[in-house]
């Protein structure tokens, strides 16, 4: 008898936790697709929810929640548009925090090509640089003021070749369509190592701060899910996850 009502009891248990387990959809930075999709499995692991990502330019994320897109949760690569999403009245209030602050690295896929000075971008021994569109991407816009700080903003500007977004400025590298590029220092390293090529990691002196922000969006004002997931994100397995790819957190108050 007491084994009959203990399947029974686990029957309700589970039906309970499929009922109340929801399908969370998250708008996510291409720079930081990656970590955000182990992120999303160890949340997944422990709380019954699924999360689905998508990625792309904070920009066209920005415009498509504008336009009524079903995403309960916004990751950007900046602080300006969560914060605007706010002031529309388009995310819950008091919501946004920053979740990462992101670094900028000179890469290519060739091992000898880029060193710790940077020197291949002053004498100019390259045919292509790419760099994420700086009216969409943050690190777009961070790489044209690494640029600007070194003078070299004019002299490199023919030889510009634009992505999307990190995650396209990425592939160009990769594929070797262009020589090197700005890209995400998350996007090229694991555990603190460089996974391939030659980078330099850009000196944080010559670009502002890549302060990246969440916000709970209304659509996600009464998911409990969502709700969940962003407290996830704030606690020491995601934080651990999140450092594993290169980024910083910002200095406590």
């Amino acid at each position: 008898m007491k084994i009959r009502q203990l399947v029974v009891s686990l029957f309700f248990a589970a039906v309970s936790l499929q009922t109340s387990a929801e399908e969370l959809m998250v708008a996510v930075a291409s720079n930081f697709t990656a970590a955000m999709k182990e992120i999303a499995a160890e949340f997944e692991k422990t709380s019954g929810h699924r999360v689905k990502l998508a990625s792309g330019s904070s920009g066209k994320f920005y415009a498509q929640i504008k336009n009524g897109a079903p995403f309960q949760a916004f990751f950007s690569a900046d602080t300006a548009k969560p914060a605007a999403l706010e002031t529309a009245g388009l995310a819950v209030p008091g919501s946004r925090f920053t979740y990462a602050v992101g670094s900028l690295a000179l890469w290519s896929a060739d091992p000898s090509l880029v060193d710790d000075r940077a020197s291949v971008l002053r004498e100019g021994h390259f045919r292509k640089l790419a760099l994420a569109n700086p009216k969409l991407a943050p690190y777009g816009k961070a790489a044209v003021e690494v640029l600007r700080n070194l003078d070299l903003e004019e002299a490199t500007r023919s030889r510009w070749v634009q992505g999307e977004n990190i995650a396209q400025t990425y592939q160009f590298v990769a594929t070797g369509n262009a020589d090197l590029g700005f890209v995400a220092l998350s996007q090229i390293v694991r555990g603190g190592q460089l996974k391939e090529g030659s980078a330099w990691t850009v000196p944080g002196d010559l670009y502002s701060p890549i302060r990246q922000d969440a916000v709970l969006l209304q659509r996600g004002a009464d998911s409990k899910g969502a709700v969940e997931f962003l407290h996830f994100l704030r606690g020491d397995k995601a934080r651990a996850i999140i450092e594993s790819y290169g980024y910083r957190f910002p200095e406590p108050h």
